[in-house]
């Protein structure tokens, strides 16, 4: 059934871009018997779509003179859905999208609007070929391998079968079994070097494992809660890390923030990084922390 209404589509496609076609050139280019042709297009006529055959010399397949597709099956809000989903998917460097999309397009008799720009890579650094590689390896079922740096800092080499990638909480990742440690793994993308894509095929896992909102193999961290007041000059990073329940702005333009995150020592880093422009004001052991690490970075100054 899948591939005749694929069929179905691309003769409708076909008749939309060419005044004429036989039933002997249609049936040439699908592999199938002109018999089956004339069913297919008895089938399409069922669905409301003026097609109608002509015999003789000089005879043929064809539509009415201006029919869209559009008039017998979708209504204008829904074309202008489809066209604007294909769109955001064409620009995640998806051929088969922008395949479809040109193709519906012209089925539609309209141009999609260009109302999505989406690009992975960061402001840093460019890896072209990074997230193809990654659809390849799992749409094709492929052993990849990389390097990979923990929390910790501590890199080591991966052998994984990829199975999705994940977006949450601002940062992507990959979501695959580790072949080394026998168990699925979420990899944050932005800590991968060296990614590979073997010619090496897996078979799919019944891995049967509930999806949770935590990452299957993280173990959690205990969470603290933390106050903590933020100077004017960050106010660009209040807006874009932090929820507004999160934030109390203050009289003199800075904000009060308070946040529960893992008690994890990449809270220093993240505090840190905001320079003089925040203070830790709870609870005690974070200020302590900041201020011992804030002393080791003026010595070495």
């Amino acid at each position: 059934m899948r591939l005749q209404t694929g069929r179905l589509f691309e003769i409708i496609y076909l008749l939309l871009n060419k005044e004429r076609v036989t039933a002997k050139e249609l049936a040439e280019r699908f592999g199938v018997s002109s018999r089956t042709i004339y069913r297919d297009i008895d089938t399409i006529g069922l669905a409301g779509i003026p097609v109608y055959t002509e015999k003789g010399k000089g005879g043929g397949i064809s539509l009415l003179p201006d029919f869209v597709l559009s008039k017998s099956v979708f209504s204008e809000h829904e074309q202008n859905e489809i066209l604007s989903m294909l769109h955001g998917l064409s620009q995640i460097q998806s051929a088969d999208s922008a395949q479809l999309l040109q193709k519906l397009s012209a089925i539609f008799n309209k141009t999609a609007a260009n109302w999505l720009k989406v690009d992975f890579s960061d402001w840093s650094f460019e890896r072209e070929d990074f997230w193809s590689n990654l659809k390849t390896a799992i749409l094709s079922r492929r052993i990849a391998e990389f390097d990979y740096y923990s929390t910790y800092s501590e890199k080591t080499h991966r052998q994984v079968e990829p199975i999705q990638l994940w977006f949450k909480s601002k940062a992507w990742y990959l979501r695959a079994y580790d072949l080394v440690r026998k168990d699925l793994r979420l990899f944050k993308l932005s800590r991968i070097r060296g990614l590979v894509v073997t010619d090496e095929n897996f078979y799919e896992r019944d891995l049967r494992i509930e999806e949770t909102d935590n990452p299957p193999s993280v173990t959690k961290k205990p969470d603290v809660t933390l106050l903590l007041r933020i100077k004017p000059e960050m106010a660009y990073r209040v807006l874009d890390e932090f929820s507004a329940d999160m934030v109390e702005p203050c009289a003199d333009g800075s904000y009060i923030v308070s946040v529960c995150w893992p008690d994890d020592h990449w809270i220093c880093g993240t505090i840190l990084s905001f320079g003089e422009y925040i203070e830790v004001l709870e609870p005690p052991h974070i200020r302590d922390i900041i201020r011992e690490k804030a002393k080791k970075i003026f010595e070495q100054h």
